[in-house]
Parts: structure tokens; C-alpha cells; sequence
């Protein structure tokens, strides 16, 4: 009894944050969706792309929509920003020790992916450029059996913003979803497993890219 009233306040909680983050990206970034159509509600996903802007969080939120509730893979560090989004971040995050990641980490990661449906994650785990994707999407996804959704985000103008009035517009694409073993159907060509799932995710990011 107790655990529905809280998905439900949860839920509840979700679709007014949902429907404020629609709000700001209509008023500042015009954004544009595509490919719904690509989402199947009985399927269960990792949601990836590319992290170049703290507001990618408040897009991927939008563009999958208040009916898709997902759930985020977050480092460590968030936990030290502003105070008032802790809360939120604890409620529909799963935090994890990136720089120093363990078997604790590996559990909660796990955990998340078989309890929930969505699951947010970037694959290069931080916002600096030219930083290679980790594996752990596909680690997670053979381990969980979760297809891949590939979701591109394109701007035409300044992203991340340039405050207080420069604002680039946005479009969002969601590409056709994807299983482990149909990525490693891609031109891999490694002797190691390390090597092989590193060029999965080269493959991955791609898709990513032409989603």
C-alpha cells in the first residue's frame, strides 16, 4: 500500500517537473522532437546520448516524454551542487562513484537497471570534449537485456547557452532501438574483450550521432 502511494506521488512529482522542463526548452530553446514513434511502452531501454550541457538532463526528460518516466545513472559530484535539487536528484537518479567505481557502485547500477523501465545514461560520462564513451552501456545492457534508444541532440546556435540571451535551437531525434548482439553484428574487429566492447561503443556512439 505504502510503496503504490509513493510511485504514485513520485509519478505525480515527475509529470510537473516534465511539464516545467517542457516549458523552458519551448520558451528558450524552441526545441523539436522526433521519432516517438521509435518508442515502444512495453519495451524496457537505456535512453543514451551524447553530454554536452547540464540542460541534456531536462531534454531527454521532455523528449521522452511524461508517460516514459526515466531514471538517471548520476555521478558522485551532483551531490555537492545546489542543495535544492538533491532531493530529486536522490528520488530519480541512481548515484554512482564514477572516478572511483566499485562493487558497490556495480550493484546499485545493476539494481536500477532491473528495477526500472528507462534508464537515462551518457556513455562519455562527463561534459569535456573529445573524451572517449565507456563501455558500461554495453556492459549494463547485455547484463539487463535492455534494448539501446539512441537520442541525438542538434543545435543551431550556442550549446551550452551563452547566458543571459544566446540560446541555440534545438532538435531531438529519437533513433530505431538496438540490442547488444546487433551492435557487435557492426564491423568489430578485437582480440580482447576489453577491445571488443570498446569499439562497441565507438559503434554505439554513432548511432548515436545518426540517430
Amino acid at each position: 500500500m505504502f510503496g503504490r502511494l509513493r510511485t504514485g506521488i513520485e509519478n505525480g512529482l515527475y509529470a510537473v517537473i516534465a511539464i516545467l522542463f517542457f516549458v523552458a526548452l519551448m520558451v528558450f530553446f524552441r526545441i523539436r522532437i522526433r521519432g516517438r514513434q521509435n518508442i515502444d511502452k512495453n519495451a524496457e531501454y537505456i535512453a543514451v546520448a551524447r553530454h554536452r550541457s547540464y540542460w541534456d538532463i531536462p531534454v531527454l526528460v521532455v523528449t521522452l516524454g511524461v508517460s516514459n518516466r526515466v531514471h538517471f545513472i548520476a555521478r558522485k559530484g551532483l551531490m555537492h551542487g545546489n542543495p535544492l535539487l538533491l532531493p530529486l536528484i536522490r528520488i530519480f537518479s541512481t548515484i554512482i562513484d564514477r572516478d572511483n567505481f566499485g562493487k558497490s557502485d556495480f550493484r546499485r547500477m545493476l539494481a536500477a537497471m532491473k528495477r526500472e523501465r528507462l534508464i537515462g545514461l551518457f556513455p562519455e560520462g562527463t561534459m569535456k570534449d573529445r573524451v572517449d564513451a565507456k563501455a558500461g552501456v554495453i556492459h549494463f545492457a547485455k547484463l539487463s537485456g535492455k534494448r539501446i534508444l539512441p537520442i541525438n541532440i542538434s543545435c543551431a546556435g550556442p550549446y551550452p547557452p551563452k547566458y543571459p540571451l544566446q540560446f541555440s535551437r534545438l532538435t531531438v531525434s529519437i533513433g530505431k532501438s538496438f540490442t547488444v548482439s546487433e551492435l557487435h553484428d557492426d564491423e568489430i574487429d578485437a582480440n580482447s574483450r576489453a577491445e571488443q566492447y570498446q569499439q562497441m561503443s565507438e559503434q554505439l556512439m554513432l548511432r548515436v550521432d545518426n540517430a
